[in-house]
């Protein structure tokens, strides 16, 4: 049985990372631990696109230098992972183009 992460904890580890209660290292390190797809449900019982967003914004702080890793981008990948179906593209745009240092 695989194990569920949802999209609650989720935002509750880039909440944790804005605020300054964990660091990116502990952040990051989480998202490697956490982003298994095969042995991980990710989303389970959301939306497809809040599913979609889940993968995208984990798989980007798992792979991710953690010293490009802006904590203002916390927020715009909040902001994704709450995002609608119409917003979505938008959402993933301002994250992935704003959510780190070039």
């Amino acid at each position: 049985m695989s194990k569920v992460i949802s999209k609650t904890q989720l935002i509750d580890v880039l909440s944790q990372w804005q605020s300054g209660q964990i660091s990116v290292e502990k952040m990051q390190v989480w998202m490697i631990d956490n982003f298994e797809p095969d042995e991980f449900s990710i989303g389970k019982g959301e939306a497809e696109h809040t599913v979609e967003a889940m993968h995208i914004v984990m798989n980007e702080y798992e792979l991710v230098d953690e010293t490009k890793c802006l904590t203002s981008g916390a927020k715009l990948a909040i902001d994704f992972v709450n995002s609608t179906p119409d917003t979505f593209m938008a959402a993933r745009s301002v994250f992935l183009r704003n959510g780190f240092k070039d």
